[in-house]
């Protein structure tokens, strides 16, 4: 049914792993990882969809945990991207797959620019404006790419918050907009019966992955955990960047 070789469920089982380790130590970064890779053995759309799935599946571990660790704008931003992923969805539909993959990449990019960018002052609070645009470009980047992260990481690793309090917000916002990818995508033509299932194959190295991950996350430093999410975004773009130079 998925049409896919031996070879390339492998691999894609392996990226999954290594994705949700991501995931499960800074917060975010599994459809960032996940999608360019997946998007080389099946259509971007489909990718995308299947990203959006894991991302729904694995947000309800400790959903409980997560939800009430998070800050009052992981939900403001959440409710925001879902207005907004309807849109995502359908510039997905209408993209040719040779320029979703490119877009793909630049977002990937773009997120590791972002970061890069000066910290926040101490003690500074993201007015209304801010938080709704970044929740809008969120959705959008949901339905499109399967990537809720670029705005939403910059929004909170550029403040001086706790990892604890960035990583649940984070996980959070994640889990909304991933189910609302999942629901736009079927009302809008766009998802098949082959997504959800790709998904359930992928989803106990998913499980494994974020585990592990979520295990390290308690070990490490302030310091430590913010330079790995930088480097994290760093190699998921360059590599973003390589794989589509190759096709």
């Amino acid at each position: 049914m998925l049409g896919l070789t031996e070879i390339q469920i492998a691999a894609a089982i392996f990226a999954a792993l290594g994705a949700a380790f991501v995931r499960g130590l800074a917060g975010f970064g599994m459809a960032i990882l996940l999608v360019p890779v997946l998007g080389l053995a099946i259509p971007p759309r489909e990718a995308v969809v299947v990203a959006n799935w894991l991302g729904l599946l694995i947000g309800l571990v400790g959903l409980k945990k997560i939800l009430h660790a998070s800050e009052k704008t992981a939900f403001q931003i959440a409710g925001m991207a879902v207005l907004a992923v309807p849109l995502g969805v359908w510039l997905l539909a209408a993209a040719d797959p040779s320029l979703a993959r490119l877009l793909i990449a630049l977002i990937a990019f773009g997120s590791f620019l972002l970061v890069l960018l000066p910290k926040k002052p101490a003690h500074y609070a993201p007015g209304p404006a801010e938080t709704g645009i970044t929740g809008l470009l969120s959705g959008v980047l949901t339905g499109f790419a399967g990537m809720p992260g670029p705005p939403v990481v910059p929004f909170y690793l550029r403040r001086e918050i706790a990892p604890e309090l960035a990583r649940a917000s984070m996980m959070t916002i994640f889990l909304i907009t991933s189910l609302v990818g999942v629901i736009s995508a079927f009302v809008l033509g766009v998802a098949t019966v082959r997504e959800p299932a790709f998904a359930a194959v992928l989803f106990p190295a998913v499980l494994l992955g974020n585990w592990l991950g979520t295990l390290a996350f308690g070990k490490i430093s302030d310091t430590a955990w913010r330079s790995f999410t930088g480097l994290v975004l760093g190699l998921a773009a360059l590599a973003a960047l390589l794989k589509l130079l190759q096709n």
